[in-house]
């Protein structure tokens, strides 16, 4: 895991959003342990309350689950729900965007379909 201290994003969202890329990617699977918060902590060489913090995200999202006296495991389901997440930010960091300056320059659905064509072409 590679991590900004300097960065404009708190360490525990970064935690998250690296644990959330290792599930979908396949480095954890479903229904398999990831590593405990002490684990992490340690090396990562951070706060094990900051490292909590970051996996009480996922576990909000229903990512991860604890199971008592074992640790944190992989929800079944966990990728699905990552790749909605991410096509909904998809399409509001960059559909919407799009869109709104294509009005702004006055081109319309076609041409946009055809400069997507034209992408992904290259």
């Amino acid at each position: 895991m590679v991590f900004t201290f300097s960065g404009d994003k708190p360490l525990y969202i970064q935690i998250a959003q690296q644990l959330e890329d290792a599930i979908f990617t396949g480095v954890y699977t479903e229904e398999t342990q990831i590593p405990s918060t002490t684990e992490l902590s340690v090396s990562l060489q951070m706060n094990p309350a900051t490292v909590l913090k970051g996996m009480n995200i996922l576990v909000d999202e229903k990512i991860i689950y604890k199971k008592r006296g074992l640790g944190m495991f992989v929800c079944t389901g966990a990728v699905e729900i990552i790749k909605k997440k991410r096509q909904e930010n998809f399409f509001e960091n960059f559909v919407t965007p799009l869109v709104k300056e294509s009005q702004k320059l006055g081109i319309d659905e076609d041409e946009i379909k055809i400069l997507i064509e034209r992408g992904f072409e290259k």
